[in-house]
């Protein structure tokens, strides 16, 4: 059974009507399908979705990156890599089934495959805890990139979360510690890493897997610090506003690429993702190839560096940049008017004014 999102009324009827069409039982008994009329009639359903699909509104793209059909990062896993062998448990407290991770084959050749999984089923969903990992996971990966890391073998991510779990039992065993670790261990690592946002990217939880050399994202996906409801929840006192929320936080993939927060955006097919699965395999297949191969030649070195400057540009094109070939460097440009006074009060001039003042003010109270 299809599911529907509630601006998809038109295209619901319509696929319905389609049904009946293909089907030769009606009322009537045994009747003789109208091919013409079939046709006709998916045109026009392409056509109602070519509409509404391109002129999304942000809270719109968020109902569709959520979408109960739409591809988890098991279904790219499964189809993407051969030989994949999941490896479980943070050496510390449990294993986290929010997560799958493990060692794969990626065009013959061998890489680190890291998935967070929301489940497609009610019973897979509560098991997967809704894609919301905890510390255990995140310690996992720690482990996991840091012995893909000693072996040279890339690593690629889906991320796919509404956020970290926020439970009392996560927090009380290190919930942010773990986060903050994860980004760490990302950020230092020399080997290519890419994070491919399939559906939600949200808060903490998809950062601490997607400080990758290059963040890929779906076109229908969404990739944001809060969510809409939370947004509006914290501004307004009214989750309701999640329209107004979601337009303000530049969430959908056009505006990150825009703000150069992410590299590059996987075309969906007309529908979401979950129209055409075979598609969107093929799309994603030939975008983590094409990455790859960018790095194939870099070195160590250049891979953390390539990483490094990436994340110093992003919020940095206007002022901030004092030496554009050298990110590194972090010290405002000054205006001349800055340059001016701070030059002036390291001038011999402000020195001599300075103590020809104290001179005064010193014959002034004890001589008048």
């Amino acid at each position: 059974m299809k599911n529907y999102l509630n601006f998809e009324t038109d295209i619901k009827n319509l696929e319905n009507e389609l049904e009946k069409l293909k089907d030769p039982y009606n009322q009537d008994g045994l009747s003789e399908v109208d091919t013409k009329k079939i046709l006709q009639s998916q045109k026009e359903i392409d056509e109602k979705l070519q509409e509404i699909y391109s002129n999304l509104d942000p809270w719109q793209t968020t109902l569709v990156a959520r979408h109960e059909d739409r591809p988890k990062a098991k279904f790219f896993i499964d189809n993407l890599f051969e030989d994949f062998i999941s490896l479980s448990g943070d050496r510390f407290y449990g294993e986290d089934k929010s997560v799958i991770a493990g060692f794969a084959k990626f065009n013959e050749k061998s890489v680190l495959v890291i998935g967070q999984e929301k489940g497609d089923t009610l019973e897979t969903r509560m098991e997967r805890n809704f894609g919301m990992m905890r510390p255990e996971g995140y310690r996992k990966t720690i482990r996991l990139m840091n012995l893909a890391n000693k072996f040279n073998i890339p690593i690629i991510s889906f991320v796919d979360t509404p956020g970290a779990y926020p439970g009392v039992g996560a927090e009380e065993r290190g919930q942010a510690e773990a986060i903050a670790k994860s980004i760490e261990c990302c950020m230092s690592l020399n080997v290519p890493t890419l994070a491919v946002v399939i559906g939600e990217g949200g808060s903490g939880g998809a950062i601490a897997l997607a400080s990758s050399n290059k963040v890929i994202m779906l076109e229908n996906a969404i990739y944001s610090v809060i969510s809409p409801e939370g947004c509006a929840t914290i501004l307004w006192r009214d989750p309701k506003r999640t329209l107004e929320a979601a337009k303000a936080m530049k969430l959908s993939s056009k505006d990150l690429l825009e703000l150069k927060v992410i590299d590059e955006i996987v075309a969906e097919p007309i529908g979401g993702a979950h129209r055409d699965r075979d598609l969107i395999l093929d799309n994603v297949k030939r975008s983590i190839t094409n990455n790859l191969n960018e790095f194939e030649n870099m070195s160590g070195e250049e891979i953390f560096n390539h990483r490094k400057n990436k994340f110093l540009s992003i919020g940095r094109t206007k002022g901030f940049v004092s030496q554009p070939d050298n990110l590194s460097v972090l010290n405002m440009q000054k205006n001349k008017l800055n340059s001016f006074i701070e030059k002036f009060f390291n001038s011999k001039i402000f020195l001599s004014i300075f103590v020809a003042a104290i001179v005064l003010f010193s014959y002034l109270v004890f001589f008048l």
